[in-house]
């Protein structure tokens, strides 16, 4: 069984928002736009999206949080990526998680390593935390999504 601790708030200083239900619906093209060839363009929009609605289906349990360092480049997640955190989400094996691992915070993805659990990352540069019966381990919240800038 792995220890579990609460995490006082003052810990956090990294979260950086909470999403609310005051934003706008905006456009949606109906077409997709075709990474490969150009395709002629329709003028048709679907109807509009919320964006709010799309990344956060349980708003009062979505927050924001800005990474720092690059262990989860290969999950397309990059320094100064701002990812959209669901606390209310169950993790399982699999998911890419905000944890709380020996005091300290960490992104990455939660995997069985055999019989026991584990968070990897996603970074060849960076190693495994095997989360043993020693290790004080707590799933903060569930990566729902990134925000990345091009």
């Amino acid at each position: 069984m792995l220890k579990h601790t609460s995490i006082p708030s003052q810990r956090m200083p990294w979260v950086i928002g909470k999403l609310t239900n005051n934003g706008k619906a905006l456009p949606l093209a109906g077409e997709a736009v075709p990474a490969g060839f150009p395709s002629p363009a329709d003028e048709y929009l679907e109807r509009p999206l919320d964006l709010n609605e799309y990344v956060a289906p349980r708003p009062e349990a979505t927050f924001f949080v800005r990474v720092s360092g690059d262990s989860m480049i290969g999950a397309g997640i990059h320094h100064d990526d701002i990812l959209v955190v669901d606390r209310s989400q169950q993790a399982v094996p699999g998911n890419i998680v905000i944890a709380f691992v020996d005091g300290e915070f960490t992104v990455k993805r939660l995997i069985r390593d055999g019989t026991e659990l584990a968070l990897a990352p996603e970074n060849p540069d960076f190693s495994t935390i095997p989360l043993t019966l020693d290790t004080t381990f707590e799933v903060w919240g569930v990566v729902r999504h990134v925000v990345h800038k091009v």
